[in-house]
């Protein structure tokens, strides 16, 4: 929905509601408040109002959504666009990646400070990913 909000069509919205006894869930990747457009805030309210559940993941990066401000504005932005602000990433280390990394240290505060700020279900967990590890591990 992000990427391409037209993609979601009476079609797609069929799809996932064809079996009734089970909820359907989508989580989004939405990094920056600014990702959220008239056209995705349409797209999101179609899926809502079929009944899909809304979740949002982040990747905390430097210099893009590393401040409080930025962050807040974020959880805001995806809950007035019918998201829940589920989790938050640190970066995975991977080759090309390393300008974007936020210290484990600098996420743990800015978590806090939201949370001084923001009621809990507006308050992204914070995690990484571990290799060989079978879930996400909370931070």
């Amino acid at each position: 929905p992000l990427l391409i909000p037209e993609r979601i069509c009476d079609e797609l919205l069929a799809w996932l509601t064809m079996h009734p006894h089970l909820k359907p869930i989508l989580v989004l990747h939405c990094n920056h408040p600014q990702e959220i457009s008239e056209e995705v805030e349409i797209a999101l309210e179609k899926l809502m109002a079929n009944g899909v559940m809304l979740l949002n993941q982040s990747v905390l990066l430097k210099g893009i959504n590393d401040t409080v401000k930025i962050l807040i504005e974020l959880s805001e932005t995806l809950f007035a666009a019918n998201v829940l602000p589920y989790y938050i990433h640190l970066l995975d280390r991977v080759s090309g990646t390393a300008h974007f990394e936020v210290s484990e240290d600098a996420a743990i505060q800015l978590i806090q400070e939201m949370s001084t700020k923001l009621p809990g279900y507006l308050v992204p967990k914070l995690v990484r990913e571990v290799a060989g590890e079978q879930a996400k591990t909370l931070i």
